[in-house]
């Protein structure tokens, strides 16, 4: 399994990977990096070498994706002879951590993270390129590259190597769509005239539910009509989409929504309030994520999942998707260890095992045909909706796009505010938030 890589290519990448600037490092020095090569004149072709009496720390999250990790170093031991040890690091820990344990040569050379974090974990220097981005655009989702990708010193760079990708879907209950002689909804007009009628039917109960305060869920609606949260694929914080033409017209749709379907203030339509009328069998339709999956199937209840359903203007809802991925640390004492570690966990046959043992889908486009994924009806249409997804912006300002999008999104619904009157004050909330910390 091992991966081959031209002569010229290895010659530099020793010197990359020894001149990658950490914290204090010069924008200068960054740009005197030399550039991978993808061919030499000759192409000869050689093994990436470790560097001699390399040994790997390894983080990772605990249970099954911890199983996963040390499975994969056992395999990466027998193949290369590189001692490896496991440590239970949460991936949304370990930039923190790492910003202290890295410094001291403390950190693991390899740790699992979340992909939102890439831009900070690029400005705090702590992680490596992954210098290999040709063959991995080749390999995996399109979203799930730009996902571990960041604007860096001027240039659109990867960082990470994806392991998993989720995103949120559409649950249904097939009990009560049969009770009701429906078929599950393609269109959101088809859903919105289903949950009439099947609360008509039956008084106290919902026909469609999500939680219309939480933008981590809005933003579906708010992208599939065209809406955007930054420009130049989300890097640019000075261009914000949030309250755009297609932005209103998705506070419409929340309007028509809270009005014919769920005239229920957002302070109460919680996640468990949600759960529990799915649980109940007093929901039709509900918008969630494959977290929610175990849970509904352990009480027992008969649930479908299937793409969001298209809006008027024939377009699926473009849902967030949420990336995990290795990233070597760039305080490593051995980096091409580590790289050959990243590489090799991320093989096609590792990350297989990985969904066999965790039910999380890999991002690999290959795997999509695989069989043993294709046959889960549930995890085939998560991965189906991942098809229409973006990853979550993953640069700093990103953080202030929550609160100002909650807000907004809560006057809507709540019928504080007109659409455009709401989506203005929550982008102008978010542009004096980003200007504080400039």
């Amino acid at each position: 399994m091992r991966k081959t890589l031209y002569l010229a290519f290895i010659l530099l990448f020793v010197f990359v990977l020894a001149a990658c600037s950490k914290p204090g490092s010069s924008n200068k020095e960054k740009e005197q990096d030399p550039k991978p090569q993808d061919k030499n004149n000759e192409g000869e072709v050689v093994t990436l070498e470790p560097e001699e009496g390399a040994e790997l720390i390894l983080w990772g999250n605990d249970e099954e994706e911890g199983e996963w990790l040390k499975f994969v170093g056992e395999k990466f031991t027998e193949e290369y002879g590189i001692p490896t040890t496991f440590e239970a690091v949460g991936h949304t820990d370990a930039p923190g951590k790492l910003q202290t344990d890295g410094p001291a040569g403390l950190g693991a050379d390899v740790f699992m993270g979340a992909h939102d974090h890439v831009g900070n974990m690029d400005t705090a220097g702590l992680i490596y390129d992954n210098y290999f981005v040709e063959e991995y655009n080749e390999r995996f989702m399109e979203g799930a590259m730009a996902a571990v990708s960041a604007m860096s010193d001027g240039e659109f760079t990867t960082f990470g190597f994806p392991i998993a990708i989720e995103s949120m879907a559409l649950y249904y209950n097939k009990d009560l769509l049969d009770e009701m002689g429906f078929q599950p909804a393609e269109t959101m007009e088809e859903l919105i005239d289903q949950s009439k009628q099947f609360m008509e039917k039956n008084p106290g109960s919902y026909g469609f539910m999500f939680e219309p305060g939480n933008f981590y869920q809005t933003f579906a609606f708010l992208g599939g009509y065209g809406g955007y949260i930054f420009g130049e694929n989300n890097t640019d914080p000075s261009d914000i989409g949030l309250n755009n033409e297609g932005a209103i017209k998705s506070g419409e749709l929340m309007k028509r929504i809270q009005s014919e379907l769920l005239p229920i203030k957002v302070e109460d339509i919680t996640g468990d309030v949600i759960n529990s009328y799915f649980n109940e069998g007093k929901l039709l339709y509900n918008f969630n994520g494959p977290w929610a999956l175990k849970g509904y199937l352990d009480y027992g209840v008969n649930l479908g999942v299937k793409i969001m359903p298209k809006l008027e203007n024939g377009k699926v809802p473009t849902t967030f998707s949420g990336v995990k991925a290795l990233f070597v640390n760039s305080y490593s004492e051995y980096p091409k260890a580590a790289t050959l570690f990243a590489q090799f966990a991320t093989s096609d046959d590792m990350l297989l095992k990985r969904y066999e043992i965790t039910n999380q889908l890999p991002p690999s486009i290959a795997l999509l045909d695989q069989q043993k994924i294709k046959e889960n009806e549930f995890n085939h249409a998560f991965l189906e909706q991942a098809q229409y997804a973006i990853p979550m912006p993953n640069i700093p300002a990103m953080q202030h796009v929550w609160g100002g999008m909650g807000v907004a999104f809560t006057a809507i619904w709540n019928g504080d505010a007109e659409p455009k009157e709401a989506l203005d004050k929550g982008v102008q909330q978010i542009k004096d938030a980003i200007d504080s910390q400039n």
